[in-house]
């Protein structure tokens, strides 16, 4: 992918990127909990390694994104879905569109891939953008009290979410966040 200012790669990582991808995430977050979030999840059920994604500018890794496997639960019913966490460009990089980059490729991807729906807490003015809207309006809940129009989901295939109600419940390694 091109862009008139510089040219981006978006990949899958490898092995070699971990330090890198460690490194994206301090920086970005000013903190280690969401570097150690990735690093714990990479060895977790809940992993899927084609949705660990990371942007390079000049033979360096700028951005990472990674998609996880969560649990939509309500009694005995259980659907499967994506938590999008976390969304990390250093902050040199920000501002100039490649976590959105980063984040329409792997929404793409994990169609691909046969998901049918994702999940994001975060901006309500930003994600929108990409198809994301207030999961409550599928009678979806976060597993956690935060104000509903940050915790939103996007139907990968259309009507995917029509019939699922229930709880969000994510992979065990982000209770350590």
């Amino acid at each position: 992918m091109k862009d008139s200012l510089f040219e981006l790669e978006i990949r899958q990582e490898h092995a070699q990127d971990f330090p890198a991808i460690y490194d994206v995430n301090t920086k970005s977050f000013g903190r280690k909990e969401e570097a150690r979030l990735v690093d714990r999840l990479r060895l977790s059920e809940a992993f899927v390694p084609e949705l660990s994604l990371i942007a390079i500018v000049d033979d360096k890794v700028v951005g990472h994104i990674l998609f996880s496997i969560i649990s939509i639960v309500e009694g005995e019913h259980i659907d499967v879905s994506l938590a999008l966490a976390p969304v990390a460009v250093t902050p040199d990089w920000q501002g100039k569109g490649i976590g959105s980059r980063l984040i329409r490729y792997g929404l793409d991807k994990a169609k691909q891939l046969g998901y049918r729906s994702a999940f994001v807490l975060g901006h309500s003015a930003y994600y929108p953008k990409f198809g994301f809207k207030p999961s409550v309006r599928w009678g979806i809940r976060p597993p956690f009290n935060v104000p509903s129009e940050v915790f939103m989901a996007i139907e990968l295939v259309e009507g995917s979410l029509s019939c699922t109600k229930g709880e969000v419940r994510y992979a065990k390694e982000f209770a350590e966040l």
